[in-house]
Parts: structure tokens; C-alpha cells; sequence
């Protein structure tokens, strides 16, 4: 199921799964890495996380983290657990935290994908996003996705 995150049960949970799944297929200095760290909970508190977890009261194996900016959903961050991948889930996260977004009036997408991480262009290409650009400060792409 798909469901609202709720800080005090989900959060040790979410941030392992960053820890595990995001952070080794970063390119940032470790210096910028500690500081994203120190930053989580925060970030967290803006913006909205949807998590994907067998029923209600079970602890999440998968999240989508964004945010909405005028017209933009921005994706920040979506992880799932090794052993939950390729059952869907990346799919119904992403299209909740669509659905959401268009009921706001979003018209486009945006969503950073570091370098090196081809599963996840691959993902969210098969989702209609394009690489719009590559940042090479941050060494990672920037790809969109209209809403028709």
C-alpha cells in the first residue's frame, strides 16, 4: 500500500534507505554529503513523502520525497529496498506523487539523477521523463516531464 509518511515511525527507516540506496551513488564531496545528512530531518519536514509499505501499520521498504514550486513537482528524493524492487512499487509511488501534484495544477516535473546510476534514468525515462540537461557540478542529470 501507499501511504503518508508519519515522522516518528517512518523517518529511521527513510533515512537508511537514503543511507543505503542514495548516498553511495553520490558524487559530492564527503564534506557536502555530512552536511545533506545533517539536513535530512528538515528537509523532510518540507514538502511530502509517500511510502510504500505491505499495510498500514507495517515500517516502509520504499518512499517518494517532493515538493511543489508554482507549477513545478520537483522529486527529491525516491528509494525502494533491494528486495521490493521491480514489483511496481517506484511506479505507484511516482504516480501518487503525480496525481497529487496535477490536482495542484502542476504542469511539469523535474527529477536529479546522479551519473553512473542508469537503472534510474532508465526508470523514470520508461516514465516519459527526458534529459534536459547535465549538471556537471553536481555530476548528474536533470530530466523533465510534461503533463499533458
Amino acid at each position: 500500500m501507499i501511504r503518508y509518511r508519519r515522522p516518528k515511525q517512518d523517518d529511521t527507516v527513510i533515512l537508511d534507505l537514503i543511507e543505503r540506496q542514495l548516498v553511495p551513488l553520490s558524487h559530492l564531496p564527503q564534506k557536502v554529503i555530512s552536511q545533506l545528512r545533517a539536513d535530512l530531518p528538515r528537509r523532510l519536514g518540507h514538502g511530502m513523502t509517500l511510502v510504500a509499505c505491505p499495510d498500514y501499520e507495517s515500517e516502509p521498504f520504499g518512499f517518494v520525497h517532493f515538493m511543489l514550486h508554482g507549477d513545478l513537482l520537483f522529486i527529491d528524493m525516491l528509494a525502494i529496498a533491494p528486495a521490493a524492487r521491480r514489483k511496481r512499487w517506484g511506479n505507484m509511488l511516482m504516480d501518487r506523487a503525480e496525481r497529487f501534484a496535477l490536482s495542484r495544477g502542476c504542469q511539469r516535473a523535474k527529477v536529479a539523477v546522479d551519473a553512473g546510476n542508469d537503472a534510474a534514468l532508465s526508470f523514470y525515462q520508461k516514465l516519459g521523463y527526458r534529459v534536459a540537461r547535465y549538471q556537471a557540478q553536481n555530476c548528474c542529470y536533470e530530466l523533465e516531464k510534461r503533463f499533458s
